[in-house]
């Protein structure tokens, strides 16, 4: 599978499960587990999560996912901007460390501005890096402003951006993504299929059928086909781990990528950053 390289030297791989809103109700929870569990066992080779996503408690999906496994996967979570001081981070990410049952996240993020220092979040990054407790840092829902504030204050690291970004939301595509781009910080995009309402698009509908896929297998690929993108979508069930990571294997033509451009327009302005 394709990867970006990180400040650390590790690789981030394009592709991997999201777990945003596992964990919020008890009834689910087992099915959630079984999802993430079949994930790992067809190469899923990323799991996203964050200590904000059923208080912790997708955390702990993904660590009894991973428990007895000989082989792990890239770990992303992400720090409450309320925990995200300078001994709040370190006390927030031991406590994710503990739900994940793990010794290392492989990339840590604060999860979107708040009321802390910027800078002081960074510092207790920085010391979390040196101690081994995480590999790479990185944010969330950072507009172009935020990103040239990071990069003043990062030494370099700011390893990723998790933002909004699918065919429905091109906005950053304006000044973000080719900011990023050209510092080669990989953009994550969480929700990729706009919470399922990009699913019900007849043009999506029609240009799959085209294609011979899935409208969410072609909203998945038109993503992996832009550079620098990691695509991490939410799957709380066996068929739609299955049906999304086939996705990879959804080659698009110039033909269907203009087909998409007219149908989802990329913006002509500068727009503000959109959060879910």
């Amino acid at each position: 599978m394709r990867s970006y390289s990180l400040p650390s030297g590790a690789q981030i791989p394009v592709f991997g499960i999201g777990t945003w809103r596992m964990g919020e109700n008890g009834r689910r929870q087992a099915q959630e587990l079984d999802a993430v569990r079949h994930a790992l066992d067809l190469g899923y080779p990323l799991i996203d999560t964050a200590e904000m996503y059923g208080e912790g408690m997708a955390e702990d999906i993904v660590g009894e996912a991973l428990a007895g496994r000989k082989q792990r996967p890239f770990i992303v979570s992400k720090v409450y901007p309320h925990n995200a001081t300078r001994t709040g981070t370190i006390a927030a990410c031991e406590r994710s460390l503990k739900r994940m049952r793990l010794d290392r996240i492989d990339l840590y993020l604060l999860h979107w501005r708040g009321g802390t220092r910027l800078a002081e979040t960074f510092e207790a990054f920085h010391r979390l890096r040196e101690a081994g407790k995480i590999a790479d840092f990185g944010v969330s829902n950072f507009d172009l402003d935020d990103m040239e504030e990071a990069a003043r204050l990062d030494m370099g690291l700011t390893a990723c951006n998790q933002i909004l970004y699918c065919l429905s939301r091109r906005g950053p595509e304006f000044d973000l993504v080719p900011w990023m781009r050209k510092r080669s910080i990989p953009l994550m995009a969480y929700s990729p299929l706009d919470q399922g309402r990009l699913l019900e698009t007849a043009a999506l509908k029609t240009l799959a059928a085209d294609v011979g896929c899935t409208p969410a297998q072609l909203a998945l690929a038109w993503l992996l086909a832009r550079p620098g993108v990691v695509v991490i979508p939410k799957s709380a069930t066996r068929e739609r781990v299955e049906e999304n990571l086939e996705a990879l294997d959804v080659k698009l033509s110039p033909d269907v990528l203009a087909e998409l451009d007219r149908a989802f327009p990329p913006p002509r302005s500068k727009q503000s950053l959109e959060m879910l």
